[in-house]
């Protein structure tokens, strides 16, 4: 199943979005959550590439286990670290495996480095690898990152949009957005999407708020910003571990409703590896008629 089919085919795409975990071979608790969120019906679920390449295998192997346990992955999949050769190699393996979706992104520099040096013979942005991808005869559906509030890297939106319009032109298909708290920052950026001629599903990124401590850490790494709205709901209970997470699955169900009430083909959900608050949201968007069908 290709996830471009998905948008031309359902009004509302929902996914999951998980890591690898940090310990090599511990997968067995991810796949417990897995069993989880497949009873809630995600259209597919996405698992990362950590900075550096540092997961590359772990990745791959849990792309292909999601397969084999009824669920399409979505492999993320980057530039960093990996000449020419070496990213061709790895397509043939993960097509060979029967993997049909990729994220293709650029990718983060490994832990500790600060700025993104690509590999000799390598790639600098994520347009050139889709177009590499293409180029080489690959069939994959890709996907590609937009950046609501604009890439942190980027000079302007402006910049950052032409960026997008390169990914989309090179063959990227549909669009997965970077976490965001205000839904003014994800309106707005589709209507410059739309007015730049890019025609890929938006597909809106939600993060699940379940820690107060992660808030600073989360919005620095994304460059997404705390808005007023989410901090009136959090500070008063912010002892309260909780009450956070409570407070996390009141504001995902409005900005969720918003989001779909006013068009948005889907939402991608950011689940930090749990099924909790993910299935609180979807039953509270049930209850008022947002369901995903």
């Amino acid at each position: 199943m290709k996830i471009r089919d998905l948008f031309e085919h359902k009004s509302r795409v929902l996914s999951f979005e998980l890591f690898p975990p940090k310990r090599d071979g511990n997968l067995e608790g991810l796949f417990q959550t897995v069993e989880e969120l497949k009873k809630l019906g995600p259209d597919y679920i996405s698992i990362t590439y950590g900075a550096g390449g540092s997961t590359r295998d772990m990745t791959y192997d849990i792309a292909v286990r999601l397969k084999q346990v009824g669920a399409l992955p979505l492999m993320h999949f980057t530039c960093v670290g990996h000449s020419r050769s070496e990213i061709k190699q790895l397509l043939g393996k993960v097509k060979s495996a029967g993997i049909e979706n990729l994220l293709a992104l650029r990718g983060d520099p490994p832990k500790g480095e600060t700025t993104f040096t690509p590999a000799p013979d390598g790639f600098s942005h994520a347009n050139e690898l889709v177009e590499f991808i293409r180029s080489e005869g690959f069939d994959f559906c890709l996907g590609v990152a937009g950046y609501p509030e604009g890439h942190p890297e980027a000079a302007n939106k402006d910049q950052d949009l032409l960026n997008l319009k390169r990914k989309v032109g090179a063959g990227g298909q549909f669009i997965v957005t970077q976490l965001f708290f205000d839904n003014r920052d994800y309106f707005d950026f589709t209507e410059k999407v739309r007015q730049a001629h890019i025609q890929a599903p938006v597909q809106p990124g939600i993060w699940l708020l379940t820690d107060y401590v992660q808030i600073e850490k989360i919005c620095h790494l994304s460059g997404a910003k705390y808005p007023p709205a989410l901090r009136e709901l959090v500070e008063p209970v912010k002892a309260d571990k909780e009450k956070v997470t409570q407070a996390g699955i009141e504001y995902a169900t409005r900005q969720c409703e918003e989001l779909l009430k006013n068009g948005a083909p889907g939402i991608h959900f950011y689940v930090m590896n749990k099924s909790r608050s993910v299935k609180a949201v979807l039953e509270n968007l049930k209850a008022r008629g947002m369901a995903f069908q």
